[in-house]
């Protein structure tokens, strides 16, 4: 038996390859399932089982584009309505891969259809859990993605996921090592570990919604306090999850167009596309297409376009270092933005050597920042982290402005004199001061290497205390 975890960085996502005797089952694979077949083809052995724990909300899976390319069954759980064929499997069925044995156990609170996949090994012991987004390490997944309507509130799904995480997951061996879908900097949990395996009985030690004293009630408070809204294009992941969606290689050759400035200039005015700079923060600061927005394809890539950009059906253009257009338009496609129409041949240098207007990002380092705001008390500052961030400290003159709601703030900044922007070390804030610029608002400074830099400067600062550690 080989498990093998392909863990995806920029979207803190892990598909799983699990191989026994010649007979492959694929766990949540992304979109791209060339790597899948190669390895699958390289052990000589054949990809039987597509899994889905879910209908994945933050990522375009691959299950569609494998099961045509293989023959694969997809499987799901429980209570799903995909529109294409798969194996809607009852709770406790069976799937038998070589040796060993992978059992459904449905685990609905994320989601109704979620699932749980008990893979026993050749002894018929319970080795590990692929546990989607039920449960992963240091959290659980997050209620609120899944109602409809009035049908389900988000507390009817929080004790749904009590539930299946006591009667289902909880009784299993603590020596079970859990492989889940998500770690850290996922929007699909709140408090998730930076490591991405673990055993069950060390999650029953520190995993706080697996406290074995804890109420339903508290359980139920606990995983639903706190949530941020989820980012806008969660649904219409989930659609083309539950629907189907274009070949990767369709997307690429689409994506793919190469476009001289003059084209790619009338491109952008006929289709009123994004134009998308996915070039290093810096390089955008020196110089860029004016309106053109910076999501660094070097940063938490994918989940920014999607949260940002938010509507997969909005065209767009790139801007990137040559070289590297093939590899983000891979990356926009697992999010479903497929609409890709083209990139800049010769990126932005091609763009400055045929005279085209360029626009720049005032940047400055936080020395100056200093200086600034002790010269004028009134200096506006807006700092674009996470709340959570924030409060664990800040500058005391800083106005909280999340980069994921910067749209809903447009008000709030002065149009009558310059004011600064930071985040925790320079991409988040350059992205803010590009949708800015792109909105008009052009007196903007940028902070150079963020809260890490501002924390070594002598500006007043502070930080959130929790009422109940007050005395």
């Amino acid at each position: 038996m080989k498990i093998e975890q392909i863990y995806t960085g920029c979207l803190a996502q892990g598909a799983y390859y699990i191989e026994s005797k010649g007979e492959v089952a694929i766990v949540d694979p992304l979109r791209e399932v060339k790597p899948y077949m190669e390895k699958a083809e390289a052990a000589q052995a054949k990809i039987k089982y597509i899994f889905e724990t879910h209908f994945h909300a933050d990522f375009v899976s691959g299950h569609v584009t494998l099961a045509k390319e293989t023959g694969a069954q997809i499987i799901y759980g429980p209570k799903a309505n995909p529109s294409f064929e798969a194996v809607i499997a009852e709770d406790n069925q069976e799937f038998k891969l070589g040796d060993v044995t992978i059992k459904v156990l449905h685990t609905p609170g994320h989601t109704m259809e979620s699932t749980t996949y008990l893979l026993i090994d050749e002894n018929g012991k319970d080795h590990a859990i692929f546990s989607g987004d039920t449960l992963f390490l240091g959290d659980v997944g997050r209620p609120d993605l899944a109602q409809k309507a009035k049908e389900l509130t988000q507390e009817d799904l929080a004790g749904f996921l009590f539930d299946s995480l006591r009667n289902k997951i909880m009784p299993l061996s603590d020596d079970v090592i859990v492989y889940p879908a998500h770690g850290a900097g996922s929007a699909c949990g709140k408090n998730m570990s930076k490591e991405t395996v673990d055993t069950l009985g060390n999650q029953k030690k520190t995993n706080y919604a697996l406290r074995a004293d804890m109420s339903k009630e508290e359980f139920i408070a606990e995983v639903t306090d706190g949530l941020l809204p989820p980012p806008s294009y969660f649904p219409l992941n989930v659609k083309m999850n539950k629907e189907g969606y274009d070949h990767i290689d369709e997307v690429l050759e689409r994506g793919t167009q190469q476009l001289s400035p003059d084209a790619f200039e009338a491109a952008a005015n006929e289709t009123g596309a994004v134009i998308l700079d996915v070039r290093k923060a810096a390089d955008f600061a020196k110089g860029h297409i004016p309106r053109s927005i910076f999501i660094g394809i070097d940063g938490s890539f994918a989940p920014w376009v999607g949260a940002l950009i938010a509507d997969t059906e909005q065209p767009i253009l790139l801007v990137a270092d040559e070289g590297r257009e093939e590899e983000t338009i891979t990356r926009l496609s697992r999010v479903g933005f497929d609409q890709t129409l083209g990139y800049l041949k010769g990126g932005f240098a091609a763009w400055e050597a045929a005279g085209k207007e360029t626009d720049s990002v005032k940047s400055v380092p936080a020395s100056e920042l200093e200086h600034v705001a002790k010269a004028d008390k009134n200096t506006a500052i807006f700092d674009v982290r996470k709340p959570g961030e924030f409060e664990s400290e800040h500058l005391e003159a800083a106005q909280s402005t999340p980069l994921d709601y910067i749209n809903k703030h447009l008000s709030e900044f002065p149009s009558d004199q310059e004011f600064y922007v930071h985040c925790a070390g320079g991409y988040r804030s350059m992205i803010a001061a590009s949708i800015l610029k792109s909105r008009g608002i052009h007196n903007l400074v940028d902070v150079q290497g963020g809260y890490k830099a501002i924390k070594e400067i002598s500006l007043p600062k502070t930080n959130y205390v929790c009422p109940s550690t007050l005395k």
